[in-house]
Parts: structure tokens; sequence; C-alpha cells
């Protein structure tokens, strides 16, 4: 039976304020431009996997991707300090890992995500790789979990029924809950469907909640 605790996760878990061994992420809230540079790496990341430039683009596209190299490459921060994927008013809450989709519910009886996956994620023939599918899954997963009012926790297993082939440039949506929940446990649901609510992927998974000190 479905079910949803009160207890607040401080009070079901008293190291919660630790995360386990996790790092304490907080929310980012950057300027413009790591908006503008997260959609226009979006684009380029398009780009990349369908461009077919003669030689002479390609040295010049390498080089220009050199330079950003260089420009960045003495801010690396260290984990969970970076803006992206703290900023969960973005798409992928700006990470270029996740695919580029937007909350659009967080309550806990349940979350919703819409997006749209491009070029970038094709594994053939216009369908989107199966292997992007799970990754879709698991951050929704996260998102339901922390909803929820769960303690900090990570995927034990993740499973994925693929229904019809998922399409890209086109508007989809993803929902899922929490299905029960046993101890450290929570058992989680969601499915993916497209603007006729036809289930093109299904996915369950468990999400353990992590002691202390666990990584």
């Amino acid at each position: 039976m479905t079910h949803y605790s009160s207890v607040r996760p401080e009070d079901e878990d008293p190291e919660y304020d630790h995360h386990g061994g996790f790092p304490e992420y907080g929310p980012a809230n950057p300027g413009a431009g790591f908006r503008d540079f997260v959609a226009t790496m979006r684009r380029l990341q398009d780009l990349a996997v369908s461009a077919d430039p003669g030689d002479d683009v390609w040295d010049e596209a390498a080089s220009r991707a050199a330079g950003l190299v260089e420009l960045l490459g003495p801010f690396q921060a260290e984990e969970g300090k970076a803006p992206a994927g703290r900023t969960p008013d973005l798409p992928g809450m700006g990470s270029l890992l996740l695919p580029p989709w937007t909350l659009t519910r967080y309550e806990p009886d349940g979350v919703e995500m819409t997006g749209t996956f491009t070029r970038f994620h094709v594994g053939g023939n216009s369908a989107v790789h199966g292997g992007v599918l799970p990754l879709l899954f698991d951050h929704m997963f996260g998102m339901i979990s922390h909803a929820a009012g769960r303690p900090i926790s990570r995927t034990a297993f993740l499973h994925v029924d693929y229904r019809k082939v998922t399409p890209i440039d086109t508007p989809l949506l993803i929902r899922g809950r929490v299905s029960s929940t046993e101890g450290r446990k929570a058992f989680v649901t969601a499915e993916l469907v497209d603007s006729d609510d036809t289930v093109l992927a299904e996915g369950n998974g468990l999400m353990v909640r992590l002691l202390p000190g666990q990584p």
C-alpha cells in the first residue's frame, strides 16, 4: 500500500544534516552569462554530432574550443560549488550531463518534468538512445525521493521497460512518485509519456538512505 511519512527527514535520520558522507549542495542563482553559456553549449552538443563541414572548419572549431578550455580552466571549482547541477530553474538544473528537462511539479505525492530530446541524444534513426532514458529516470528518482522528504539516498537498482520508440524534437513528460517505503528503502516508479499520454517507457527503482559516513 502506498503511504507517505509525515516524519521530517531529520527525525528519521539524526545525521540528515551531514548527508551521510554526501556533499551538501545548495541552490545556485547564476547570472545571465552562465544561463546563456549552458544554452549555447547544448546547441553546440547537437552540432557536434550532426555537423559535417570541411577539415578547415573543424580545425577552427577545435581551436575555438581550446580557447574556451584555456578561459575556464583556472576557475575549476570543487564539487558542489559550481552552478552546474545546482540551478533548479534551468533545464537539467544547468548540468550538461543531464537531459534538458524542467521541473513542473514537485510535491511529496509526485514529481513531473517536461522536456524535449534533441539530435545530441539520438541512438539511431531519429530515436533517443536507449542509454539516455535510464539517466533521465535516475535523475527523476532522485527528485521524487527528495520531494517526498526522504533522507539523502542513492540508487540501489533501476529498471526501465521500453514500450515505444522515444522520438526527438517532441515535447514529452515524465511523472513519478514513491510507491512504498520500508525503513531506509523507498520504492519509486515513473513513466515517460508523449502529448497523447502514450507511454513510451516505464521505470521503477529502489532508493536507499545513506548511512552516516557513506559516500
